[in-house]
């Protein structure tokens, strides 16, 4: 795939806006996906292309959060087995979906992330609140599978339903709940790729253009996880991936 110098500046740009939302938050593959897709890239193509960039940067970002001590790793095994297995069915899924179905559920899923992050009012605990683990808390290992499955199949705003259980239903603070974030997401990233790779879906110019960008994005933002204006940013990734989505469908 050639790749000219206004499709370079969009796949830099994408990449470095998807590191720094999802060390903040999440969301960043509502950039990277559409992206990809205005290269003029099939839905399944993008969606594999798509997860060297997110494996990079959930690398870059858990080894920020444990660099500042922000990583609780004995919660990770219990976390991790359920989103696993949510994330391999996850992505079997999507690299069997044919292209021509996957394109508008990619962006419908997208668009409709991105209207539930605006309407759905931040649970976030307080720093310091009692945290539970998941043998505590039943309910999490469920939701923690549907965030796999989710986060296998598409990616893009699954920081969002992995903070719900994390923060919302196993009380961590926002960030050490965002660290753990990336912990699974290094498997959403791993796991599909590898899925994707063996289906011959994965371009590997522009992932790595975008995954490079992204790590650039992780850099610039887990500094800052702490003081970030969450509602700020969502405003600012909702206008900018909608816009972006539109554009990608009418493609």
């Amino acid at each position: 795939m050639e790749i000219d110098v206004v499709h370079l500046l969009v796949l830099i740009l994408s990449g470095v806006a998807a590191g720094f939302i999802n060390t903040l938050a999440g969301g960043g593959s509502l950039f990277t996906l559409p992206a990809l897709m205005l290269l003029g890239m099939p839905a399944d193509i993008a969606n594999g292309t798509n997860r060297i960039g997110v494996f990079l940067q959930s690398v870059a970002g858990v080894w920020g959060y444990r660099r500042h001590g922000k990583l609780e790793q004995a919660a990770l095994v219990p976390i991790l087995v359920p989103s696993v297995l949510g994330a391999l069915i996850g992505s079997l899924t999507a690299s069997y979906i044919p292209p021509a179905i996957l394109k508008p559920v990619l962006l419908g899923t997208m668009m409709t992330m991105m209207l539930l992050v605006l309407l759905k009012p931040s649970t976030f605990p307080a720093l310091g609140e009692t945290t539970f683990t998941v043998a505590e808390k039943p309910a999490a290992w469920g939701w923690l599978f549907v965030a796999g499955l989710y986060g296998g199949f598409v990616q893009a705003g699954v920081g969002f339903l992995l903070l719900t259980v994390l923060a919302g239903i196993l009380r961590y603070d926002l960030v050490r709940a965002n660290a753990l974030k990336m912990a699974c997401t290094v498997v959403f990233g791993l796991l599909p790729l590898a899925v994707f790779i063996v289906r011959d879906q994965v371009l590997w110019l522009p992932g790595l253009i975008v995954g490079i960008s992204t790590i650039v994005g992780v850099q610039l933002s887990v500094k800052f996880a702490v003081t970030a204006h969450q509602n700020t940013l969502k405003w600012i990734f909702l206008g900018m991936g909608m816009l972006v989505c539109v554009a990608a469908l009418l493609k």
